[in-house]
C-alpha cells in the first residue's frame, strides 16, 4: 500500500532537496506543492558534483535519461601540488556505477523541476510564507494553507528549521571560499585539488565548455555566509599568487567571483515535530570539503518520502527518517570538516601528506574508494 497516495505536501524551498523531495513524493501519488520565495526557480552560476550515492536517488526518480545526457562524467579524482603545478597521483572514477558526474546546479534545477511537472508538482513562486506552526498550516497572504505535512527544504538560513529547534549560534572557520567559472577549452573530465599551504583550489569541467573553481583560503578576517556577495577577483589571484602557472594562468582568467565566509552549523537535534519536518541545509549545513552537500540533500528527500509511504503514521515515519538519516549525516559532516584540513598542510606535515598519496596511487590505487565506499556504496533506495 503506498500511504503518501492523496496526501497534501507541502515544500518550502525550490532547491535540489527540495525539488528532489517533491518528485519523490509525486512519484507516490502524493499531492505536493513547492512554495519557493524567488520569482523563479533559479541557482548561482556554479557546479556541483553528483556522487554515486546521490545519483542512485536520483536515477529512481526516472529522470536518469536527462541526467545522462546534461552531465559531465568523471574520469578521476587529481591531487595536485598546487606551488609546482605538479600532478601527485591520480585516483581513477571510471568504474564507478552510477557514474561520477559534475553538473552545472541551474542544469540540475531544470532537470528536477521538469520532472516535477510533468508529475503534476504545482509550484508558487514568490511565495512567502508565515506563521508556521507544529501542525504544518502556515499562512501565505491572506490565505491559511493545512497540508498534512510540511517539508522545511528553506537551506542554510531555515525559518522552519527554527520552529523545531532551539536558536544555535554557528562559528567561523577561519576560512573564506570563493566560487567563480571560466571558458575552456580542456576537456579532461577530472577534478583537481590543488593543495597549498592554508589554501586550496578545486577545479573541474561543466557542460559547454566551462571550468568550475572553487578556491578556499585560510584567514582571521571574517567575510559574510552565502554566496551571493561579489567580491574582486584580484583578492583571489593574490591569495594565490605564490602558486605555480597553472593556478595563476586559471585564475587570470577569471572575471567575477562571489565571496563567502565558511561557518560551522551543529547537525539539527530534531529533524521532525508534529506535521513538519526539514532536510538538507535546513537540517546539517555542511561545509564543501566531500561534495555532499547536494548529494545528503537528495538523499534525505528519497528517505523522507519513502519513511512516510510506508507508514500510515507521519508520526512514526518522521521518526524512522530521522533514525535512519541523523548518524550518517553526522559521519559525513566530520569528514568533510576534516578534509579541510588536510588539504591545506605545510612544511613536513605537507610533505609527508604528498609522499603518501604519491605511494599510494602507485601500490593501493583502489584504496582512495575503499576508504570513502561507505559513503558513495551507500544506496537509499534499497
Amino acid at each position: 500500500m503506498t500511504h503518501n497516495q492523496s496526501r497534501d505536501i507541502a515544500i518550502i524551498g525550490g532547491g535540489i532537496g527540495g525539488l528532489t523531495a517533491a518528485l519523490a513524493f509525486a512519484r507516490q501519488d502524493a499531492n505536493v506543492t513547492v512554495y519557493e520565495q524567488a520569482p523563479a526557480l533559479t541557482e548561482v552560476g556554479a557546479g556541483l558534483q553528483i556522487t554515486p550515492n546521490g545519483a542512485r536517488a536520483l536515477n529512481a526518480l526516472g529522470i536518469d535519461n536527462d541526467l545522462n545526457a546534461t552531465g559531465v562524467t568523471a574520469q578521476a579524482v587529481v591531487p595536485m601540488d598546487a606551488v609546482r603545478s605538479r600532478e601527485i597521483t591520480r585516483f581513477d572514477l571510471s568504474t564507478q556505477n552510477p557514474p561520477y558526474r559534475f553538473y552545472h546546479r541551474a542544469a540540475l534545477i531544470d532537470i528536477l523541476a521538469r520532472g516535477c511537472e510533468a508529475a503534476g508538482v504545482k509550484f508558487k513562486l514568490g511565495a512567502r510564507i508565515s506563521g508556521l506552526n507544529p501542525d504544518g498550516s502556515f499562512d501565505i497572504g491572506d490565505a491559511v494553507v493545512r497540508p498534512d505535512l510540511t517539508i522545511g527544504a528553506d537551506g542554510l538560513h531555515s525559518v522552519v528549521r527554527g520552529v523545531i529547534n532551539k536558536p544555535t549560534e554557528p562559528f567561523f572557520t577561519g576560512q573564506v571560499a570563493w566560487r567563480a567559472m571560466i571558458k575552456t577549452d580542456k576537456s579532461d573530465p577530472v577534478a583537481r585539488i590543488w593543495m597549498a599551504p592554508g589554501r586550496h583550489m578545486v577545479t573541474y569541467p561543466l557542460s559547454g565548455g566551462r571550468l568550475n573553481i572553487v578556491a578556499v583560503q585560510e584567514r582571521s578576517g571574517w567575510a559574510a555566509e552565502g554566496w551571493n556577495h561579489a567580491d574582486d577577483p584580484g583578492n583571489l589571484r593574490m591569495a594565490f599568487a605564490d602558486c605555480g602557472w597553472e593556478v595563476k594562468s586559471i585564475l587570470g582568467e577569471v572575471e567575477t567571483a562571489n565571496l563567502w565566509g565558511l561557518f560551522r552549523h551543529p547537525v539539527a537535534e530534531k529533524w521532525h515535530s508534529g506535521s513538519v519536518a526539514i532536510l538538507g541545509d535546513a537540517a546539517h549545513p555542511t561545509l564543501p570539503f566531500l561534495a555532499q552537500g547536494a548529494n545528503l540533500a537528495i538523499e534525505d528527500a528519497y528517505t523522507l518520502a519513502r519513511c512516510c509511504n510506508a507508514d500510515a503514521s507521519l508520526a512514526a515515519a518522521l521518526q524512522t527518517y530521522q533514525d535512519t538519516r541523523r548518524a550518517r549525516v553526522i559521519k559525513a559532516v566530520e569528514a568533510a570538516n576534516k578534509n579541510a584540513r588536510n588539504y591545506h598542510l605545510s612544511g613536513v606535515q605537507r610533505r609527508i601528506a604528498h609522499a603518501g598519496l604519491k605511494t599510494m596511487g602507485k601500490v593501493a590505487p583502489a584504496a582512495f574508494l575503499n576508504r570513502l565506499s561507505w559513503l558513495y556504496d551507500h544506496d537509499v533506495t534499497r
